[in-house]
């Protein structure tokens, strides 16, 4: 549980500085434990309104994490470019 709120403190970190200049969210950088997934609360990091429906959905082989390929695809989906 420790590592759960260490790895999402780490993330939140990471991620407002990013988004504060409006880029688009990449894994590696949202991917906070190095475990090479994404998982559910790392994910609502960098996409705050993302459901726990939405997240299983994405997760094409029900691994409980996102791989790049599925969290690429989710962010695809998700983020409106900026006009």
């Amino acid at each position: 549980m420790k590592k759960i709120i260490v790895s999402s403190l780490i993330v939140l970190g990471l991620s407002t500085a990013a988004f504060a200049v409006g880029t688009t969210p990449d894994f590696v950088s949202i991917d906070a434990d190095t475990s090479g997934g994404v998982s559910l609360i790392e994910a609502q990091v960098a996409l705050p309104e993302l459901t726990e429906e939405a997240f299983a959905a994405a997760d094409i082989d029900v691994s409980g994490e996102l791989s790049a390929a599925e969290f690429d695809a989710l962010v695809a989906a998700t983020v409106v470019p900026a006009s």
